[in-house]
């Protein structure tokens, strides 16, 4: 069975119990999303030299992506947001090195945790179809990249809450045997004046 495929187990689904795809599911997320930031190191290494909207300040950097659940039959997409030193950018990225499928530039509005966005559809042959929507661009306003990190955790915190624990009512205190009571001085008539 293909591990990218979902089935009935997968955390993908919405099954939050542990499944054997699981490891592989992160194996292949952690491996795209490191093609992702070689890319884009590269293009800032080889087609962004010397252009003054570089912020050296900053790196490339991958924050917080997770496998999302996709519409029905579609391949895994993973959801995070893409710190570089020129934007930073909500971005969707399939498993998969796939083709454009001439969607390069098109707009698209996607579900993105509780949100939803326009995304413009990009291509490069060494990470394939992808889709970002943008945050900020240029990025002079970040003196740090733990700036941009921290600002990058607080966008994606708003668009993925967390589940609010289920209230516990509160226990009424169960009143003391009338045996326990008198060992701990909590009779009837304890407390009353001698």
């Amino acid at each position: 069975m293909d591990p990218l495929r979902r089935s009935a187990s997968s955390p993908l689904q919405g099954d939050h119990t542990s499944s054997p795809a699981e490891p592989v599911l992160r194996c292949v997320l952690d491996m795209r999303v490191q093609t992702l930031v070689d890319f884009y190191r590269h293009v800032q290494t080889e087609r962004m030299v010397g252009i003054p909207l570089l912020n050296t300040a900053l790196l490339v950097e991958a924050v917080g992506f997770e496998w999302t659940e996709g519409e029905e039959g579609a391949e895994p997409v993973a959801e995070g947001v893409l710190i570089t030193p020129w934007f930073m950018s909500l971005l969707r990225l399939p498993a998969v090195n796939g083709p454009h499928g001439n969607r390069v530039g098109r707009k698209a509005v996607r579900d993105f945790g509780s949100e939803r966005f326009d995304f413009i559809g990009a291509h490069d042959p060494a990470i394939g179809y992808h889709e970002t929507c943008a945050l900020f661009s240029p990025m002079n306003g970040f003196t740090s990249q733990d700036l941009a990190r921290e600002t990058a955790l607080a966008s994606l915190a708003l668009v993925r809450p967390q589940p609010e624990p289920d209230a516990v009512a509160p226990v009424a205190a169960e009143p003391l045997p009338a045996r326990r009571a008198f060992f701990m001085a909590r009779r009837p008539d304890a407390g009353a004046a001698a």
